[in-house]
């Protein structure tokens, strides 16, 4: 009671916002953390996350120490303390432009660059810039679910385009062509895939970029896993075909340098001809940056050693290991009888998996596949409708050799349990 009146009874002006709610639900970190809640407390066995992609916690992925002394170093000099400009530091934007333009076939400026808080915010900026009445944005099916998240909050439409599996997850661009009309602003691509662990060719990016400019669209090309390729193809940047199409690329050093928690990423314009400015995106982002948040200024700060510093023996023990991992993976999953992959992953941290229900017996889709397999045996993967694909499955083999084999051991005791009498 307060001044006689009951809480209970008193009107109140304010309420959930029911888009937020809603776009949220079933974002990688909202079905994480209901797995999560799945977790056995009694079961003295530590959890195992194939779930998502942050390799930051197993020993053996721990950054470069350039990396660290570069954050110290910039904490240390005290020219870091103040606010950054919205779009970011010029060294650190230069650094960066620097950086991507290593390979390709023009040079970028640092007005090219916007540092931003993690890709994830670059994804934020980008949305909103482009949001208009009547717009709709072509993603890929499966992909990663940020993206559906904000363009339902800035209520652009969505229209969903297949990777096709039997041809190692490359776009149908007939489906692409398809979709597209006159309120069509962009299509998205994710290079190296998440969740596929797919390696997109130059032949099929050109194949991309002239579709784009069919279509009148700018590709947005999520580049968060740049450079983290393992087989026989090569890592090879959207931006080059900038002068087919506009492209805005976008990254982080996120993955590459295994800091996800350190936020800094960027979104970068490879738009040699000046389309992008000249039809207002230029501005958009420039609005939008301006009432949003901005990367650490120390962080910004770090990022010219960071970039500039880093040998490549730490790259090439990064992929590596990741190439250890994903045969490790690969070879596991043939002893699954109700998983297959339909082709073996050459890239990012992630592989997708085809859940074969009619194996399988008290399992109702890969969501009650991964809420059981993590209450049975505290292993923790990610089912497929979080990235788009009903009754399949993304693990992730960024971590411990050991704890890979233990969670495919698990795996098959899952399946050996649930597995339906031949």
């Amino acid at each position: 009671m307060e001044n006689g009146t009951s809480t209970t009874t008193r009107k109140w002006n304010f309420k959930e916002n029911e888009k937020l709610v809603s776009v949220s639900e079933h974002t990688v970190r909202s079905v994480l953390n209901k797995l999560r809640s799945c977790i056995d407390p009694d079961d003295t066995r530590p959890v195992i996350p194939l779930g998502h992609g942050d390799p930051s916690a197993f020993s053996c992925f721990r950054t470069t120490p350039i990396a660290e002394d570069a954050i110290s170093d910039a904490v240390r000099s005290a020219k870091f303390n103040g606010y950054s400009s919205t779009v970011g530091i010029l060294p650190a934007r230069s650094a960066v432009a620097e950086y991507l333009s290593q390979d390709l076939p023009y040079k970028l400026s640092p007005d090219d660059v916007y540092l931003t808080s993690g890709c994830g915010q670059a994804i934020e900026v980008l949305l909103n810039a482009l949001a208009r009445p009547n717009a709709n944005i072509l993603l890929p099916t499966p992909g990663f679910p940020y993206y559906e998240a904000w363009a339902g909050f800035t209520q652009i439409e969505m229209r969903h385009f297949n990777l096709l599996p039997e041809k190692e997850w490359e776009v149908d661009l007939n489906e692409v062509e398809s979709l597209a009309d006159e309120n069509t602003v962009a299509m998205v691509i994710i290079n190296p895939g998440n969740p596929c662990g797919n390696v997109y060719t130059e032949q099929h990016l050109k194949k991309v970029a002239e579709m784009a400019r069919k279509l009148g669209i700018l590709v947005i090309s999520d580049e968060v896993y740049a450079h983290l390729t393992f087989g026989s193809k090569p890592f090879v940047p959207m931006g080059i075909f900038g002068s087919v199409a506009p492209v805005v690329t976008l990254g982080s050093i996120s993955k590459r340098w295994i800091v996800p928690g350190w936020r800094l990423g960027w979104l970068v314009t490879n738009d040699p001809n000046g389309i992008l400015k000249e039809h207002g995106v230029i501005d958009s982002i420039l609005g939008y940056l301006n009432i949003t948040c901005d990367p650490a200024t120390f962080i910004q700060g770090a990022i010219p050693q960071i970039l500039q510093k880093t040998k490549d023996v730490f790259f090439s023990k990064i992929v590596n290991m990741l190439r250890e991992d994903a045969d490790i993976v690969y070879d596991r999953i043939k002893d699954i009888p109700c998983i297959t992959c339909p082709s073996k992953p050459e890239g990012s941290m992630f592989v997708m998996v085809k859940l074969h229900l009619n194996l399988l017996k008290d399992i109702e889709d890969d969501l009650d596949f991964c809420f059981k397999l993590a209450k049975e045996e505290s292993l923790m993967i990610l089912p497929g409708v979080a990235v788009g694909l009903k009754n399949w499955l993304r693990i992730t083999f960024a971590c411990e050799p050991s704890c890979l084999e233990d969670g495919f051991q698990r795996l098959n005791a899952f399946y050996q349990r649930h597995a339906k009498k031949q």
